[in-house]
């Protein structure tokens, strides 16, 4: 590990990830394991200005033994005290930071009915919460530090020890901590995405057709007035933050009933220390009406059957093939870096922010305009070396928007 790297890493992200304000509160989710970083992250954003900074500990493997032996019930519960330490600190305009780095398998012999059940049960709870954040009505933030068992399963034939040094570097290049100003290297790359930005949103197109090797052959149909968006988000009062650090994406909403055709997996997808691997959806006017996995089929299954809304797609998310992230060449079985190297779509809710005046708009509405609502987000990849995608304007143009794995233009 470098530690110049690191300093600029954690200074990176407090500056301009949650770019925190002077008397703001910060709140950090955390596995105990990172510890030393988050008291980094701590530190950098008093000296930075930070109000104060809560630090709310997460343990996978205590979470583990209470999937294994807790009674049922417990899964259908969740405490007062812990929506309401979600709700107070948005209420006070709180950023909110959550370091991303679970072991990518630690959940596997965990029945998935159980996982499930907590997880709409902690979704329903915080659904206040979660549609503040989905209309960045709060800062907030995902990064990643290394932990033993996922840099073990990136790196299996490395020491432990390596494996981590390897992850760190991979992480500091994604992150672009690697270079002398990485707040200059940042906004370079928010300036070349907002040119991808201006030339999708200058064109409107009505629908998305995709194809490739793999069996892809999908048309997304898109929302009028939608939006595309991508490198950094910015509050309803104008204060920018980048809510993924690495982002390589430009990503708007689909029409929740427009999506027709099969999409086949081009990563595994790791949820909640399950893998799910070579996998399709089947879509008809927008409902997943079928799916297969050869891996993890059961835990695909609990993510679609999550609601109504896990049944159709929320975000549909473009990233080139030759990419920073992309060129490692690497499988990562973490969706903030997976999704970053990779084209890729994501069941159930939508973003507000990428239909015009969305934000202000009541659950009603937003479905009156075709927008997908959902107690889950899940990202899933896409993306190959030979992926075209095509535009079709409103009046029938068709431009090519990727050829071979990368934007046409």
């Amino acid at each position: 590990m470098n530690n110049s790297f690191l300093e600029k890493y954690a200074k990176l992200i407090v500056k301009s990830g949650i770019n925190i304000q002077k008397n703001q509160i910060l709140v950090i989710s955390s596995p105990i394991e990172c510890a030393f970083f988050t008291r980094k992250i701590a530190e950098i954003a008093y000296k930075e200005g930070a109000k104060d900074v809560v630090l709310n500990w997460v343990d996978e493997l205590s979470s583990k033994i209470k999937f294994l032996n807790a009674p049922e019930e417990v899964f259908e519960e969740f405490p007062d005290w812990q929506k309401e330490f979600y709700l107070s600190y948005a209420n006070q305009g709180a950023a909110f930071l959550s370091i991303s780095a679970s072991d990518p398998e630690l959940l596997k012999d965990v029945n998935p009915e159980r996982i499930l059940k907590s997880t709409r049960t902690r979704s329903t709870a915080l659904e206040e919460y979660r549609e503040r954040l989905m209309n960045n009505k709060n800062v907030w933030s995902v990064v990643s530090v290394p932990t033993k068992a996922w840099a073990k399963k990136v790196f299996p034939n490395l020491s432990e020890e390596n494996a981590i040094d390897k992850l760190w570097g991979y992480i500091f290049k994604a992150v672009r901590a690697d270079k002398e100003d990485p707040v200059l290297a940042w906004d370079e790359h928010k300036n070349n995405l907002k040119k991808r930005l201006s030339y999708l949103n200058d064109n409107q197109f009505k629908c998305l057709k995709y194809k490739n090797s793999l069996g892809t052959d999908l048309e997304i149909e898109l929302p009028e007035n939608h939006i595309w968006l991508g490198g950094s988000d910015y509050t309803p009062d104008g204060l920018e933050f980048i809510a993924n650090m690495p982002t390589e994406e430009v990503f708007t909403l689909p029409k929740k009933n427009g999506i027709n055709g099969i999409v086949v997996s081009s990563m595994p997808l790791n949820e909640n220390g399950n893998l799910i691997e070579n996998f399709s959806l089947t879509f008809k006017e927008g409902r997943i009406i079928d799916f297969k996995a050869e891996k993890g089929y059961d835990t695909l299954k609990n993510i679609i059957e999550t609601d109504e809304g896990s049944h159709y797609i929320g975000e549909v998310a473009l990233v080139p093939y030759d990419s920073p992230i992309s060129n490692l060449k690497t499988i990562f079985f973490n969706t903030l870096f997976d999704e970053n190297a990779s084209c890729h779509l994501a069941i159930g809710d939508a973003y507000p922010v990428c239909i015009k005046n969305g934000e202000a708009m009541s659950k009603e509405e937003l479905a009156n305009k075709g927008v997908n609502t959902s107690l889950t987000h899940v990202d899933f990849m896409v993306g190959t070396e030979d992926l075209q995608i095509i535009g079709v304007t409103s009046n029938g143009k068709e431009i090519e928007v990727f050829k071979n794995g990368n934007f046409a233009f």
